[in-house]
């Protein structure tokens, strides 16, 4: 739940610090052009509707007391012709208009995405999911109407209401002073009606954002097994309507919130052509008076006046609440990219690429944290080598493989590959040069094709089938009724455990990396599939350079080197059987293993 959800005046904070109506309109700025041939539209539109109340005074002034018939029926035509143009015109200009939301939209939820993307695994690690999900999903959703029927209906009523505005200043100024008494004090409500909104807007979307979590967590096949082994479902039941609740209240609240002082607008609004009727009675008797078809055309301008008006005035109040939407979205684009890629980064192609890792008094803590979680880390591994990586829970050594990974830079130090520093590295060749495999692989809700082609698109069914084979996966997938093209499901929960990380292994051999990174690929598996999968991962580490993290010890024990961490420390290191001598602390786990 945000910190701001429950606290208005931190909201104004947040909403000032973010958002601005130069970068909204920059948005905008791409479609100058499209959007200018709109206004034009509109500006069309609005003057061709100005003719019908002039020609509705020549009628009743001119035509009709006359007793003209050829006059009456020209300027009935002209009517006419005014309502199919505006008609043609307005539906131009709405097709338009939806073209350009849709693309702003488009632009504005692939941005986000993008830079979501490039964040690194600290953001993912301290927000939840369903709250990224609300924010790419419901909250552009949520700009839907302002970009595309919002846009459009502002540029027709404003041009409407200026043209408007000035007609009724021609026809008679006397009048016009009248009607136009009303605009400061419905402008005034309106923006305090806007600002209470706005704010509820903002709690209201955070409230659903905790709806959307609670539907992730609670609906996936993670957590329906949860509930059903837990006995929790009618729990999550009642935490779910407690959520929904929430949200109903606060969808009444920012859609009613000021409906009161609202409704003196609609009132003002209503009993204006009443007293423009009585102000005109009393010009009528005055040295200059007003004709009757002036005051007819009078009500008529007024009429078309008063719908784009008001409707001018609830564009206000929402777009304002538009404003929490943004504010929202804009948190999420201003988080700083904690990783970045040099402007000219190294690039090494894949044929010169040998394997060599060196950790340089590498440092680094999680924000926060009391303490480092890797404190003066040095080491060489040499290319074809393999290195295993071992120690007590917390020791730091999943930290570590985060950092050859680059999923976090290191806070000192350096780690180099190759003897390129991977900041200097191009995030293309540092993927082309590390695979990794760990111990709860993710797969796609695709097929099993789809799933080992995410490495390498352009792989044939010969590679993928050759991959699958050194991951001694192939049999089981071609023993399925559609072979690889096989559903996977969601998370792989179609498969089992060793059948999804042999899947993922065979992922990682498309690439074909020159370093290996193995995060307790084997910890979770049987004895039988932990066979299958030491085969698999023989087969793919030779010449290879293989770094291995391990909780299990019996993988490892002909490991080249084998460094052993506790508290973020290199504790000791050396080979099996060397560490065995000394009865350290690499002993000591393999005795209570």
């Amino acid at each position: 739940m945000s910190r701001f959800q429950d606290d208005p005046d931190d909201y104004g904070d947040l909403a000032a610090q973010h958002v601005s109506l130069r970068r909204v309109l920059a948005l905008f700025a791409p479609y100058r052009t499209r959007i200018a041939g709109v206004v034009a539209l509109m500006v069309v539109a609005s003057a061709v509707g100005l003719a019908g109340p002039f020609l509705l005074r020549a009628i009743i002034d001119v035509a009709l007391p006359l007793h003209d018939m050829t006059l009456l029926v020209s300027l009935v035509a002209g009517m006419i012709a005014v309502a199919m143009i505006a008609a043609v015109v307005g539906a131009w200009q709405v097709v338009l208009t939806s073209r350009i939301g849709q693309a702003v939209l488009h632009d504005l939820r692939v941005r986000l995405y993008s830079h979501l993307q490039s964040l690194s695994l600290r953001f993912f690690t301290g927000t939840r999911t369903g709250e990224v999900q609300s924010r790419i999903a419901g909250d552009i959703a949520g700009l839907q109407s302002l970009v595309t029927e919002t846009a459009s209906d502002l540029g027709r009523a404003l041009s409407s209401v200026i043209m408007t505005a000035v007609a009724i200043v021609i026809l008679d100024w006397r009048l016009a002073m009248f009607v136009l008494l009303i605009v400061p004090g419905t402008v005034l409500i309106s923006s305090r009606v806007a600002l209470v909104r706005e704010a509820l807007t903002f709690q209201q979307q955070a409230r659903a954002a905790d709806l959307s979590v609670a539907v992730q967590e609670t609906l996936s096949a993670s957590g329906i097994i949860l509930a059903r082994t837990m006995g929790r479902g009618p729990h999550l039941a009642q935490r779910f309507a407690r959520i929904s609740g929430d949200l109903a209240k606060l969808e009444v609240k920012s859609h009613t919130a000021g409906e009161w002082q609202w409704s003196l607008i609609g009132f003002a609004l209503a009993v204006l052509p009443a007293l423009t009727l009585l102000v005109g009675g009393l010009l009528m008797r005055t040295d200059n008076p007003a004709t009757v078809g002036t005051l007819v055309a009078m009500i008529a301008l007024q009429e078309q006046l008063l719908w784009p008006f008001e409707q001018l005035l609830e564009i206000g109040r929402d777009t304002r609440k538009t404003r929490a939407l943004f504010t929202r979205i804009f948190e999420y684009l201003d988080t700083p990219v904690e990783i970045t890629e040099r402007a000219q980064p190294v690039v090494i192609p894949r044929a010169a690429m040998r394997g060599t890792v060196q950790l340089d008094h590498v440092r680094f803590a999680y924000a926060d944290a009391d303490r480092l979680a890797v404190d003066d880390i040095s080491m060489t591994i040499p290319a074809g080598s393999h290195v295993a990586i071992v120690g007590p829970t917390g020791s730091g050594k999943t930290t570590l493989g985060y950092l050859l990974a680059r999923l976090y830079d290191v806070d000192g130090g350096s780690i180099r590959f190759d003897g390129v520093d991977l900041r200097e590295l191009s995030f293309d060749t540092l993927s082309m040069m590390l695979g990794v495999v760990t111990q709860d692989p993710y797969l796609l809700h695709a097929s099993v094709a789809e799933n080992l082609r995410f490495a390498r698109p352009e792989a044939t069914d010969a590679e993928l089938i050759e991959a699958a084979r050194v991951a001694q996966i192939h049999d089981h997938i071609a023993a399925l009724p559609e072979g690889y093209d096989t559903l996977v499901g969601e998370r792989g929960y179609r498969f089992s455990g060793g059948e999804k990380q042999r899947l993922a292994l065979a992922r990682t051999i498309l690439r074909d990396p020159p370093i290996l990174l193995l995060d307790e690929a084997t910890s979770a598996l049987d004895t039988r599939t932990e066979r299958a999968m030491s085969l698999a991962l023989d087969g793919m580490s030779r010449g290879r350079t293989t770094i291995t993290i391990a909780h299990r010890l019996s993988t490892i024990r002909h490991a080249d080197l084998i460094v052993v961490m506790q508290a973020g420390h290199v504790a000791e290191q050396g080979s099996h059987e060397d560490l065995l001598a000394r009865d350290g602390l690499y002993a000591s786990l393999l005795r209570g293993a």
